[in-house]
């Protein structure tokens, strides 16, 4: 948690609150259905909440914006997200039932009003959403075609991935002429070797 205060010193006492009782819920939950590595719960706040709150360094989601995260197993970025972004929208689908029964616990408990929890595939989600985000779901071009149906017209992908992308930018750009890709090196916010190879991807539309 001392991560999230030295990266994120604005926070609202009601932030830290949150963000604080994530790890005991999750702790808790993980123990019944495994939704998180088991071997990575000790650097809960690193790789899984900092991760999802590198997005917020770059972007801003407005009031009322509406975010729908796409493959969110346990509720990453969207909960993090959620909770530093209290009057934005957040939808968090995913297909398996057990993560987001997790998801729908911690929100109740963090009382999280701002949040929707859908059990489906993403494809069938017809509602229009501002943004999409997803944290190593799918290929960014396979989760454009999947997401074609609920995303705005002006609308933007941001995605959280890690590796070598270049292919994965080659196919997208070759396929969805109309995009443009942006990518941002995490290592040079922050300096954890977690983040050495992960990056923030975000497609936005140039016509």
């Amino acid at each position: 948690m001392e991560l999230i205060k030295k990266y994120f010193p604005e926070l609202t006492k009601d932030q830290i609150d949150k963000f604080e009782a994530l790890e005991a819920l999750y702790t808790d939950w993980n123990a019944k259905i495994n939704v998180i590595s088991r071997k990575n719960m000790n650097q809960f706040y690193c790789n899984h909440v900092l991760h999802s709150l590198a997005i917020t360094k770059l972007y801003e989601f407005a009031p009322g914006e509406s975010i729908m995260d796409i493959g969110t197993g346990g509720g990453f970025p969207g909960v993090p997200l959620a909770i530093f972004f209290p009057k934005s929208k957040f939808t968090l689908v995913d297909s398996i039932r057990k993560k987001t029964t997790v998801i729908v616990a911690v929100k109740d408990a963090l009382n999280l009003e701002n949040v929707t929890v859908i059990n489906d595939r993403m494809e069938n989600i017809n509602e229009s959403f501002d943004t999409i985000v997803s944290r190593a779901v799918a290929p960014a071009s396979k989760l454009i075609h999947l997401t074609r149906n609920s995303l705005k017209s002006k609308g933007s992908h941001i995605f959280l991935k890690g590796g070598d992308l270049a292919e994965e930018k080659r196919e997208v750009l070759k396929k969805h002429k109309s995009l443009r890709w942006y990518e941002h090196d995490l290592n040079t916010l922050f300096e954890e070797d977690f983040f050495e190879t992960k990056k923030v991807i975000s497609l936005q539309r140039t016509t």
